[in-house]
């Protein structure tokens, strides 16, 4: 034993005093949104509960140093689809975004003053995208302003100079990505209708332009159906449409190249991710056309260079374990990463040197590596005998050391979603509860994303049970082995996990 650990304090576990207040979990932590490129320009959301909640509009200069953009009532942020995402377009020298309290987009220019662009009341828009060689938007469109049931979906061009609207597509209860070729000749966006999610079917259309700039009549569907979930259509430079496809059971990357559909890289793996919000990229192409990717395996995400000639799929080690909102520039990728030891940040990595920068930090304290619980994952029997998944969290604290022959409590936690996904990264939020001698155990139940589409389906018809015996079952497991106390086992969720945690309580008595 060290000397370190020789002089820790024996204290029962769940009692060990900790430096880390509710206060700092709370108001440490910016929520980083949206990341937008323009040239080596970086733009990005984030929200701040200083400013109650309010989302801010940033950039990097050449030096790395953050600005803010939009000031103050200004609020960055869409409630299309309610949950959002997709506020913001950049490009020649302006910005686009929607303003949360009229959903009205607003144009940044060089004076920085936001200017309204559209006029109707009762419209909310996202997923904005340049069309440059016609001077407008084409955005996602919700109409709440018709009077009907449920607000109608399309997606329409906006001019930039008049705001007037035009619609393009519709038809659809819910319509996402939309995106122009590289020549401007031609648009592929997703559809989907009810009751599917986007996670259980989606349609990927593509249509020409007309010479007015109208789409043509014969929109042809490429791929997707009621059991085929599709995400992020995007172009290669040389004009060859992409897109992520769950048709072989993983979310894997795919091309039209001609009258066939070609699988890149098939692997079991998840390159892509359930839709909840607008704007999430998984991949792009680097100044050379290759594929920058991430992708999630065994619950940990991966950045990758995937060539589409020869489709080698080659690793780039970071250390970074969770990785999302991936955009790619020449010769540069940004991303939110976090790793078990750092929370999310910004970062920009260097695709030619592979060196990660870190632009901007989503909790101002940092942590100190010798006092963080890093997760174990485990795999144990889950409902109905299949595998179940988890992230274990073991008590630690440098100052403090539990009775012999004591185990400690375990806290059990439900992710939301229910098609979410936990991971390995460091949040405060574990680690207040492992510094006062408390275990965690954070579950990817059945129904959770990065696992495949079987897994992601064992919730169907199942939800409040699959969900629940996961979580009694992550927890004998840590029993069973001997890590923590049965006498003292609690559970908590929100969300989906919060209706998770009611069950598990309403219908067993193992908590």
């Amino acid at each position: 034993m060290s000397v370190r650990a020789s002089a820790r304090a024996v204290a029962r576990y769940g009692s060990w005093a900790s430096p880390i207040g509710a206060g700092q979990v709370a108001a440490a932590s910016l929520r980083l949104g949206q990341i937008g490129l323009a040239g080596n320009t970086i733009c990005w959301t984030e929200g701040r509960p200083q400013e109650h909640g309010r989302n801010v509009l940033v950039h990097a200069d050449a030096e790395g140093v953050a600005h803010d953009l939009t000031a103050p009532p200004w609020n960055v942020r869409s409630r299309v689809h309610e949950y959002g995402g997709g506020a913001f377009a950049i490009g020649a020298g302006e910005l686009f975004f929607s303003h949360f309290d009229d959903q009205r987009i607003y144009r940044l220019g060089a004076s920085g003053v936001p200017v309204a662009l559209t006029a109707s009341a009762g419209m909310r828009y996202a997923d904005a995208v340049l069309d440059p060689s016609r001077a407008r938007l084409i955005a996602v469109r919700e109409d709440h302003a018709a009077g009907t049931r449920e607000p109608t979906n399309a997606l329409v061009a906006i001019d930039l100079q008049s705001g007037s609207e035009r619609l393009l597509a519709g038809g659809h209860d819910f319509v996402a990505s939309p995106c122009p070729s590289p020549d401007g000749t031609r648009l592929a966006w997703l559809t989907w209708d009810h009751p599917d999610m986007p996670w259980d079917g989606t349609e990927l259309w593509l249509a020409d332009f007309a010479a007015d700039g109208t789409l043509a009549a014969a929109a042809r569907k490429v791929a997707g159906g009621r059991t085929e979930s599709i995400f992020q259509p995007a172009w290669s430079p040389n004009g060859e449409l992409h897109f992520v496809s769950d048709r072989s059971g993983w979310w894997n990357l795919y091309r039209e190249r001609g009258t066939r559909i070609e699988a890149l890289c098939p692997m079991a793996a998840e390159f892509g991710e359930p839709q909840w919000l607008f704007g999430m990229s998984t991949y792009g192409f680097d100044g050379s056309g290759r594929i920058v990717c991430t992708y999630v395996a065994d619950g940990l995400s991966h950045l990758a260079v995937l060539d589409p000639a020869t489709a080698a799929l080659r690793r780039i080690e970071t250390a970074y374990t969770s990785i999302r909102d991936l955009e790619v520039g020449t010769d540069f990728v940004a991303f939110f990463g976090a790793s078990p030891t750092a929370p999310e940040a910004l970062i920009r990595l260097d695709l030619a040197s592979e060196r990660a920068l870190v632009v901007r930090r989503g909790a101002q304290a940092p942590a100190d590596p010798a006092r963080v619980s890093r997760a174990e994952a485990i795999v144990y029997p889950g409902a109905g005998g299949g595998e179940a998944h988890a992230f274990y969290y073991a008590p630690r604290n440098d100052a403090f050391e539990g009775p012999a022959g004591e185990l400690p409590p375990l806290l059990v936690i439900d992710h939301g979603g229910p098609t979410g996904a936990t991971d390995c990264a460091f949040r405060w939020s574990i680690q207040f509860w492992t510094e006062r001698g408390f275990a965690i155990v954070d579950v990817d139940y059945g129904g959770s994303t990065g696992h495949g589409r079987a897994y992601r389906e064992r919730l169907k018809g199942q939800w409040g049970i699959v969900d629940v015996e996961d979580s009694i079952g992550a927890a004998r497991f840590l029993v069973q082995r001997g890590d923590v106390d049965p006498a003292r086992i609690a559970i908590r969720g929100a969300s989906a996990g919060g209706y998770t945690t009611l069950a598990a309580l309403t219908f067993h008595d193992f908590f």
